[in-house]
């Protein structure tokens, strides 16, 4: 821990450092706090000494000195028989500035999502007879739609129409898809070889579509990313509804963002390649009071919200093998989803690039 430690003590991020021994030698106050114990019952404590510390002891051989934390995903952490908390640690090794002696700085950053429950399996049983009343009643309007389009696309010769009506009917289809899955569970679709810039350009479209021209719509992608092995209905869903969390938080413009990342810790799991795909936002930014409920569902920062979107968001990525994270502040506002790339001797990588777009254009209308 650096020798003037006030700096970390004033933060409201939760920190604590680990000797060799994997002992805690120093916590701020944000760390008790958030564990509701006080620093002095921690202080010394081995850290398979706290409920679920089992997890951290055995990462830390493969915490370095480098730059690129590891990154460990929903650890549970309790003491003393208190209810675990659950946020993703970030584990760092380096060097104490007070005595040069190596320590292991950990931060966290609270997810406070399905407690001892899995995540994957709560939302649907939580919410499946509400959600099948729904998709009941969604099937005549989308009956409807899909027979106004059907008349629009007669009618219509200029190409930019034609390009909205054929926006409407594959979002249709897509909504009928996903209201038959609902009223008739089956099995999860086979991944397929699917372009990400694909499942972002229709993403894109769908915003344009709804904000107009009140948002800016800026492209940042990658154009040496191959396909990943997925559904692409289920991404465009999961991606969509981050976008449309940045239209409805107030945000001018929104960022979506493709970059490779090298030797990824997805939860336990290292990969050696994924795709990190960001949406940026410069909205309001995730309320203090919702930072640590945002994947709940049903819980929502506007009154007319579901609170479904994100926690959809996340099991969409979950099923991919991936994993949703956010950072945010007014004015910045990034969520994050990391999907693992099948490694080439696996059999199943596509040679296909993906799709090339401009970097940091404003989107064609």
């Amino acid at each position: 821990m650096p020798a003037d430690a006030s700096p970390f003590d004033r933060l409201a991020t939760p920190l604590f450092w680990l000797d060799t021994g994997a002992r805690i030698t120093a916590l701020n106050p944000a760390f008790a706090s958030w564990l509701g114990v006080s620093a002095r019952r921690l202080l010394g404590l081995r850290i398979d000494e706290l409920d679920g510390g089992e997890r951290i002891a055995a990462a830390l051989p493969r915490v370095s000195f480098d730059e690129q934390a590891l990154r460990l995903q929903r650890v549970g952490l309790g003491f003393g028989g208190l209810t675990a908390r659950f946020a993703d640690l970030w584990c760092l090794r380096e060097t104490d500035a007070g005595d040069a002696r190596e320590v292991i700085r950990i931060e966290l950053h609270p997810v406070e999502e399905f407690p001892g429950e899995d995540p994957v399996t709560a939302l649907p049983q939580a919410l499946s007879a509400s959600l099948r009343g729904l998709a009941h009643e969604l099937r005549n309007p989308l009956a409807g739609l899909k027979g106004a389009a059907q008349l629009l696309s007669r009618r219509t010769s200029d190409a930019d129409s034609r390009e909205l009506v054929g926006l409407i009917a594959s979002e249709v289809e897509r909504l009928n898809g996903l209201v038959d899955r609902i009223l008739h569970p089956a099995p999860p679709r086979a991944f397929e070889p699917t372009n990400i810039h694909a499942v972002l350009e229709r993403v894109r479209q769908l915003a344009e579509a709804e904000a107009g021209w009140s948002v800016k719509i800026v492209r940042d992608y990658d154009p040496s990313l191959p396909d990943l092995l997925g559904d692409a209905d289920r991404l465009t869903q999961a991606v969509w509804n981050l976008v449309r969390n940045a239209l409805e938080s107030g945000a001018s413009t929104v960022a979506l963002r493709t970059r490779a990342e090298h030797q990824v810790l997805i939860g336990d799991r290292s990969h050696r390649l994924a795709v990190r795909i960001e949406v940026g936002d410069d909205g309001r930014g995730v309320p203090d009071d919702l930072v640590e409920r945002l994947f709940l569902p049903l819980v929502s920062g506007r009154a007319e919200g579901t609170g479904l979107g994100l926690p959809l968001a996340q099991q969409i990525a979950r099923e991919h093998g991936g994993s949703l994270a956010y950072r945010s502040r007014p004015g910045h506002t990034v969520f994050t989803v990391l999907l693992p790339l099948p490694d080439a001797d696996d059999g199943c990588a596509s040679d296909a690039a993906g799709a090339r777009a401009s970097t940091s254009a404003r989107s064609p209308r």
